[in-house]
């Protein structure tokens, strides 16, 4: 009995698995397999997330493009005496 099989029509797909098993040296449904296992456990993880732990996970996100060093203070927009410029 034969197995059940997958079938993708998509030129990026292909080439992307056939790089892959190039690169991994795995057979091509392996790779499917993981990447639906790890993309299905990515999925849960995001919704057992709590509303407060999506947010943290938004401003971590954006934090990251953010140039190390670099402040919310905005003290240049004020004088000595704390007065707007």
């Amino acid at each position: 009995m034969s197995e059940p099989q997958l079938s993708i029509r998509s030129s990026k797909a292909r080439d992307l698995a056939h790089a892959l098993s190039r690169q991994t040296g795995q057979p091509i449904n392996r790779l499917v397999e993981v990447a639906l296992e790890r993309y299905e456990q990515e999925l849960r993880e995001k919704s057992s997330q709590t509303p407060a732990d999506a947010l943290w996970a938004l401003m971590a996100e954006g934090r990251r493009t953010v140039a190390a060093g670099t402040t919310s203070a905005h003290d240049d927009f004020y004088d000595e005496n704390g007065l707007p410029i």
